[in-house]
């Protein structure tokens, strides 16, 4: 605080009188240690001034005749300073720290009968720190990204519109942890209990949607410059296609998706050819690896689900979007959006005889050269009696049930989620099982009310907040709404999950195995997520909401929670001795168990997991040659109960020479040259390897061959 503000509080008598009277105490209080080791001189009018503040914010005083009360409140805050001089001079240090001192003013006001203002300046003391450690962190922070971006989204480059975009992304994290959210959520995130995901948009937008690109089609639409009106032509539905995928990222933090890209493309389509089409399904992949949004920091999370449109101009979509993405880039490189998901179902494309079996079976081509499409399957128990064909996105999220309206998926997305540190849980129960069923209560109850909390600050924002999202109607109900209403009576149609992590390592802790070693252990594993499911379905029904239980896609949290764990309880072995804890439900990724196994196990858990999940095997190589083992696999997942699933396998490819295969070491085998590019899976989407932060590199090194196993 500035010495000008102080002499706006005290006059200059009242400062003089106070000089004077420390004067003669300058040997005994010579100097103050700041909290950096700092030291200064000793100035009694801070301590007067942060006394005044409480006592003017409490008032717990009464004024005398002749004094106005901040006259009075002066007055009494030059006296216990006095006080607290007088006291430090008999504590007979030459030095003391700044917390001494203000546990000498604390005692002072106590002493002198304000009981209320000392609690008003513990809270100031407290508020003081709160501001001060948030400051250093990030001042941290941005020292660090100025270094080099956070790796936490492995879709953000190190780029210096990122930079920019992440340090204002620490900000406002700084922001929402000390202004806005209750102090108990914001310890228990702090504090690794619970994540609270992609904090530094806490209050400002919603998650992700499943676009209705028919009716932004069929209308045309608004960027704001201008209305674009609707398309005639093939080539420009499919570009258009990508620009509101681009706008609408820049209006959420999570993904952009089509639950309905063949049959709402279709039309603009059916009198096209082959050539025509192919190019337009080629623009599309360009433009989606190329587009950048938010600043120009990364590219659209985008989506499209494929493969159950029969009409000529859908058929002609999903065929040639798979055929140019297998081509490639444009130098043969594997693209990394759009994840595309092929949708199965018996009758549709499944089985020979199907009208899009054809389509089928090139996706499974596809898949084994590029890594997508991933498959969905319309078929399981949980997907085959909704009202209309369940979109995935491409990190796992699903949503389909509505208690505040139709069960659709177009039009609607998940408003934000919150992870619970499962095994934390279990840890704490040390073995305890009846202790570890009130953990997980407690910890779930409180994600519950967070999420709540946030649903209420995110109700707050305005159709003008989000120009394109809102103002084009995209969530469903919004096109209801003025540029200056609320939103609620949209966004109460979205859903909002609880996530987990670590399963695996829960299980280690209670049973000492985890659920694919041990048909004990899986039951319980069963058990545990059922429980959180329940849970979910009780919080829809207290708050009329939509929650919803998510197989937490950990990225940047799979390292958080375990580094905090480790740092509390020390290395438990199989437990927190590893960089990361394994994602959701999964079975370890270092498991020796074969691939029909690891389906046969994570099927069970899918059901439960109505906000999104998603299973994978890993193969040793690309299996290009063998289509038929692609196949084998997918059909075992459908068996499986499994509701989306993918096929792992490493993709190299030399960006010098354009060598493509397994490069086991850092040079080129064609070339020799070092520069490699590495594609992997990272919570459902591509990535680079070199964008992968260090628990996700440690985990990519365990991955195991299942068809080894």
């Amino acid at each position: 605080m500035s010495t000008d503000l102080f002499q706006t509080i005290f006059t200059e008598q009242e400062q003089t009188q106070l000089t004077s009277y420390t004067e003669n105490l300058k040997e005994n209080l010579t100097r103050v240690v700041k909290r950096r080791q700092k030291e200064v001189a000793f100035d009694p009018i801070k301590i007067s001034s942060a006394i005044y503040k409480s006592l003017i914010a409490v008032k717990e005083y009464a004024t005398p005749k002749n004094y106005t009360s901040e006259a009075w409140a002066r007055n009494l805050a030059l006296s216990i300073t006095k006080m607290v001089v007088d006291r430090l001079v008999m504590d007979n240090k030459r030095v003391y720290s700044v917390e001494d001192i203000q546990n000498f003013v604390e005692d002072a006001i106590f002493d002198n009968g304000f009981k209320q203002t000392a609690k008003a300046y513990i809270q100031y003391r407290a508020n003081r720190t709160a501001i001060r450690e948030a400051k250093n962190s990030l001042d941290k922070a941005v020292a660090e990204i100025l270094e080099e971006t956070h790796k936490e989204n492995a879709n953000v480059a190190n780029s210096p519109s990122a930079k920019m975009l992440q340090i204002g992304s620490a900000a406002s994290k700084n922001y929402y942890l000390s202004k806005v959210i209750p102090e108990k959520f914001a310890e228990a995130h702090k504090s690794g209990a619970i994540h609270i995901h992609d904090l530094d948009f806490y209050g400002k937008t919603l998650n992700c949607l499943q676009i209705p690109l028919r009716k932004l089609l069929e209308s045309g639409f608004n960027t704001g410059h201008g209305y674009i009106r609707p398309p005639k032509r093939p080539t420009s539905a499919a570009a258009l296609a990508c620009i509101i995928l681009q706008s609408n990222q820049n209006d959420m933090f999570g993904g952009q998706s089509y639950a309905f890209f063949d049959r709402d493309l279709g039309p603009y389509f059916n009198d096209a050819n082959d050539i025509e089409a192919y190019q337009a399904m080629e623009a599309v992949i360009h433009n989606l690896n190329s587009m950048h949004s938010r600043a120009g920091a990364q590219v659209p999370f985008s989506s499209v689900n494929i493969g159950t449109d029969t009409s000529h101009g859908g058929r002609l979509v999903s065929k040639n979007l798979l055929l140019a993405y297998r081509k490639g880039l444009g130098n043969g490189e594997s693209p990394i959006f759009p994840n595309i998901i092929f949708k199965v179902k018996a009758g549709v494309n499944m089985n020979p005889g199907d009208p899009n079996y054809d389509l089928f079976k090139l996706a499974l081509e596809v898949a084994s050269v590029r890594l997508f499409p991933t498959f969905s399957f319309l078929d399981s128990s949980f997907n085959k009696d909704a009202e209309e064909e369940v979109g995935y996105m491409g990190c796992r999220t699903r949503v389909i049930s509505n208690r505040r309206g139709p069960e659709v998926t177009d039009g609607r997305g998940n408003l934000t989620f919150t992870t619970i540190n499962l095994p934390r849980a279990a840890i704490e129960a040390n073995g305890d099982l009846a202790k570890f069923w009130s953990n997980l209560e407690s910890l779930t109850n409180l994600a519950i009310e967070q999420l709540y909390q946030r649903f209420r600050v995110q109700s707050q924002l305005k159709v003008k907040d989000m120009p394109f999202l809102m103002g084009q109607g995209l969530y469903l109900d919004s096109d209801k709404l003025g540029m200056g209403d609320h939103v609620e009576d949209s966004i109460k149609h979205g859903s909002l999950s609880v996530g987990f992590i670590g399963l695996a390592e829960t299980l280690i802790s209670l049973t000492g195995k985890h659920h694919g070693e041990c048909p004990d252990a899986l039951a319980l594993g069963e058990a545990i997520v059922k429980k959180l499911r329940d849970m979910m379905d009780q919080a829809s029904e207290t708050y009329d909401l939509n929650y919803s239980l998510m197989a937490t896609p950990a990225e940047g949290l799979s390292g958080r929670f375990t580094r905090i764990d480790r740092n509390r309880y020390g290395a438990l072995e199989n437990v927190t001795d590893r960089e990361y804890y394994t994602n959701s439900f999964h079975v370890p990724v270092f498991a020796p168990i074969s691939a029909f196994d690891k389906l046969r196990i994570e099927g069970l858990f899918h059901k439960y997991c109505n906000a999104g999940h998603i299973s994978y095997v890993e193969l040793p190589s690309p299996p290009a040659g063998n289509v038929a083992a692609t196949e084998s696999l997918v059909r075992a997942m459908a068996a499986s109960d499994i509701g989306y699933g993918g096929i792992n396998f490493p993709l190299d490819y030399c960006c010098n020479c354009g060598y493509t295969g397994i490069i086991a070491e850092d040079d080129c085998p064609n070339c020799r040259v070092s520069s490699v590019r590495r594609v992997r899976r990272i919570t459902g989407y591509l990535s680079t390897v070199d964008r992968f932060n260090s628990a996700k590199r440690a985990e990519l090194d365990s991955r195991i061959d299942h068809f080894k196993a």
